[in-house]
C-alpha cells in the first residue's frame, strides 16, 4: 500500500515495569479493540530522568498497532490502566507495509 493510504495507521510505543503488567495492558487494549496486536518485548533497560535524578529500570516494551482514530481512546485507557504515574505513549505513523497485514490492523480495531 502507498504511504498516503496508511495515514491512519499507527505504531504506539509504551513500557511497563514487568512482563506481567505488559501482558495485562496488552490484553486489555486488544479486548477493547484499541489495538490489533501488542508485541511484548521483555528485558528492556531504560535510562531516564525522573524527579531530577537519572534512573535506570528493567522494563518490558509494548509495541502497539492501531489506527489514528482509536489513538486518543488508547492513550486515555493506557493512562487509566497503567501502573506508572506517567506512562510512556509515543505514536509513530506507519509509512507502508504488507497490504494484507495493514488491512487486518484496520479491521481489528473497528468497533462492532
Amino acid at each position: 500500500m502507498k504511504s498516503e493510504e496508511n495515514d491512519e495507521l499507527r505504531v504506539v510505543l509504551s513500557t511497563a515495569p514487568s512482563v506481567e503488567e505488559a501482558r495485562r495492558i496488552g490484553r486489555e487494549l486488544v479486548e477493547r479493540r484499541l489495538a490489533a496486536c501488542v508485541n511484548i518485548v521483555p528485558g528492556v533497560e531504560s535510562v531516564y530522568r525522573w524527579d531530577g535524578r537519572v534512573e535506570t529500570a528493567a522494563e518490558a516494551m509494548l509495541v502497539i498497532k492501531t489506527e489514528r482514530a482509536r489513538e486518543a481512546e488508547l492513550f486515555r485507557t493506557l493512562k487509566e490502566i497503567h501502573g506508572y504515574e506517567v506512562p510512556e505513549g509515543l505514536s509513530l505513523p506507519v509509512a507502508g507495509g504488507i497490504e494484507a497485514y495493514l488491512k487486518w490492523v484496520k479491521e481489528s480495531v473497528v468497533i462492532v
